[in-house]
């Protein structure tokens, strides 16, 4: 596959404290990317460094064939960028700041067009102050695409939204992905993570834990496979066979919903039996999430 990202060994030190500590990755061609991690890993000083917004301790940074620090400029009108948190001129419009921004490229999208994209076209004559949360962020993401960019860096761009509008944001981000562009991304909500990349680095202070597919990380859970159940009054005896085959928990501490985690599909398929002998109130079988893996390389939830 076409690469078009490539950090090698990047590292950014403040004096004694390593924010990014020699990490290595490559981005495919219309793929997205995920930099999945807790406020702190590194996450955004990584995006920033490769945006050219943060200069390296060391290491090296390739996107779209140019060498970030010798062909910046180059970069620059081939990519855009979505900050954490981004600030507008208070008295220009949605309409006006983009025509703005499209004035600083070779190459520009009309500002109608992009608007309507994310269903701001009303709102084309207002100010940013009077949007909400959601359109904000949704102006905010269309604001780095005026240049027609290959590739769009996202840093974090649910963080602080409602449930509908965090899933609106995925949409967005989806049907960008679907024009052919690249995505990098961080983010520290697991489901978003699941649902919109196809591959995913997890970082942990500076550092680069695990890294693959999004479906393949599963896979490295020490417990990959899962079942659910509720059922009150489960006999020891029952509970020593499960015991047995793999690990059995309370879940959140109920004394009548009991999680069973399991290594091998064999097994798993042998739990599923043993619980279905007891008649339980519900049963559910599954595979493990990012968050159990997380929870393993780590230590804690990511909420922590």
């Amino acid at each position: 596959m076409t690469k078009v990202i490539s950090v090698k060994n990047l590292t950014k030190n403040y004096g004694n404290l390593i924010a990014v500590g020699g990490i290595s990755f490559e981005v495919n061609k219309g793929e997205i990317f995920g930099l999945l991690g807790e406020n702190g890993a590194g996450k955004t000083t990584t995006l920033e460094m490769i945006e050219g917004l943060r200069k390296p301790t060391s290491g090296s940074i390739t996107v779209l064939g140019c060498n970030l620090e010798k062909e910046l400029v180059c970069i620059k009108e081939k990519v855009g960028v979505q900050l954490q948190s981004s600030a507008y001129y208070q008295f220009l419009t949605l309409k006006e700041i983009l025509e703005l921004f499209g004035g600083f490229y070779q190459k520009r999208l009309d500002p109608m067009e992009l608007l309507k994209m994310v269903e701001l076209t009303e709102k084309a004559n207002s100010y940013v102050g009077s949007l909400s949360g959601g359109q904000k962020q949704r102006f905010s993401i269309v604001a780095s695409l005026v240049n027609d960019p290959e590739v769009v860096f996202l840093d974090e761009p649910t963080t602080g939204l409602d449930p509908l509008a965090r899933r609106n944001l995925w949409n967005l981000i989806s049907k960008i992905k679907s024009q052919g562009k690249t995505i990098i991304l961080t983010t520290h909500y697991m489901e978003e993570a699941e649902v919109l990349c196809d591959r995913i680095a997890i970082m942990e202070k500076g550092k680069i834990l695990a890294m693959d597919d999004t479906h393949k990380l599963m896979d490295q859970a020490e417990f990959p496979f899962t079942i659910n159940f509720v059922k009150e009054n489960v006999k020891d005896a029952i509970i020593s066979k499960l015991e047995k085959l793999g690990k059995v928990e309370n879940l959140f501490g109920k004394n009548n919903h009991f999680i069973v985690r399991v290594k091998e599909k064999k097994d798993s398929d042998l739990a599923i039996k043993i619980v279905e002998s007891i008649n339980p109130e519900t049963i559910t079988s599954g595979r493990a999430t990012l968050e159990d893996l997380f929870i393993e390389l780590t230590g804690k939830t990511i909420e922590d």
